[in-house]
């Protein structure tokens, strides 16, 4: 039985990473839901940055935003599967975190509309801080892992106090300090993890990794949505809108089965593995967001209310599509597969990047996605043949 304290607390001791059933909590499918909120706003931002034809301004706000919103979920993950406790006070500020989320959210309109970052930034802060009480809670029972601990405590705590100064800076000076505190983030687990490496669960990340991706998908699910209601109310695009319905669903259909084709866990089997998966998740999180504002962003051209004209327009979807497909390819689909499937899945993101270039009168995107999954479903995962 696990022994608490007066208060009713549960000692913050390392989990054995090696701990059988392990899975997602409650607690962390709940505070999932408020990244829902973070994630669609974000999208829709960036979908009427694009129909207004700023492209690069939308691109870059949208990579800034999306950052403060992945690296405050993945810092929570992480440490829950170290030091998860699921008492009071493990609870409560969670929810502190949930609240910044939400607040976060509030943020990123102003941020795309006005290059205000002051919301997003101090809603961030409150996030961090948050973790660094989780961290100093689990430094006292940390036992060879104390150190690691506490640098990331202090690391930061030291890193907010230099976010909550940049908003004093002017515009040009701001953007600079923007990359070195991004920056200044990424270094602080890697720092820390060299002091004393955290214990983390290999199946319970992954399933983690695997619902953040599963609510990025949703959020193209609706597009799909939104592309059939829009047909309803327009029969003069009627076709166009419902092929891109169609479009739209097997896409969203073919990156799950990518994504969930490789035997995540295997990925992280080492800090240095563990770093680069969870890092280059960045890229294919992002991209599944992006994907439905490119999905958005192309209904728009089709009824006229956009800024953008083909072909190039289509590459707001046919990009992050790409990038999913490649970056999943590289992370956990690679050391996975034989000689067939190594060739496939690199060139279908290759060849969607291309597509709207290709002279052929309708979208190849959906048969190059449906022919990849046939190959997937042909050639299972090496480790499944042995």
């Amino acid at each position: 039985m696990t022994t608490q304290s007066r208060f009713r607390l549960v000692p913050m001791r390392p989990r054995d990473p090696g701990e059988e059933g392990r899975t997602a909590s409650t607690l962390e499918l709940f505070f999932d839901l408020v990244f829902v909120v973070a994630v669609s706003t974000a999208a829709v931002q960036l979908h009427h940055a694009l129909s207004a034809g700023h492209v690069w301004d939308g691109i870059a706000s949208y990579g800034m935003v999306f950052f403060g919103i992945w690296w405050a979920w993945m810092n929570f993950t992480w440490f829950a599967t170290s030091f998860d406790t699921d008492d009071w006070l493990y609870r409560v500020l969670t929810f502190v975190q949930m609240a910044g989320v939400l607040v976060l959210a509030s943020g990123i309109g102003p941020v795309f509309e006005h290059r205000d970052f002051t919301v997003l930034i101090i809603a961030y802060i409150v996030m961090r801080l948050a973790m660094v009480a989780q961290w100093l809670r689990a430094s006292r029972w940390a036992g060879p892992t104390r150190r690691a601990t506490q640098i990331y405590a202090a690391g930061i705590a030291v890193v907010q106090v230099i976010w909550l100064g940049s908003l004093l800076l002017p515009t040009d000076l701001f953007y600079v300090a923007l990359v070195v505190l991004i920056l200044a983030e990424l270094a602080v687990p890697i720092l820390a993890e060299n002091t004393g490496s955290t214990p983390w669960h290999p199946h319970h990340i992954t399933e983690r990794y695997g619902l953040f991706a599963l609510i990025l998908l949703g959020e193209s699910l609706l597009a799909s949505a939104n592309a059939i209601i829009e047909a309803v109310h327009d029969d003069h695009d009627l076709g166009p809108l419902i092929a891109m319905a169609v479009l739209t669903l097997v896409a969203t259909a073919a990156l799950w089965w990518i994504y969930f084709w490789p035997p995540h866990h295997n990925a992280i089997s080492s800090f240095s593995s563990s770093l680069v998966y969870g890092y280059g998740h960045f890229f294919i999180f992002a991209a599944a967001g992006a994907f439905s504002a490119g999905i958005e962003a192309e209904i728009d051209v089709i009824t006229g209310r956009s800024e953008l004209h083909q072909p190039w327009a289509s590459f707001a979807f046919t990009i992050p599509l790409a990038v999913f497909i490649l970056g999943i390819w590289v992370l956990a689909i690679r050391s996975h597969a034989d000689r067939i499937v190594n060739t496939v899945v690199p060139l279908a993101g290759i060849l969607v990047l291309v597509d709207p270039l290709i002279p052929v009168p309708f979208a190849l995107t959906a048969v190059i996605l449906a022919v990849t999954v046939a190959v997937l479903v042909w050639r299972p995962p090496v480790d499944e043949v042995r």
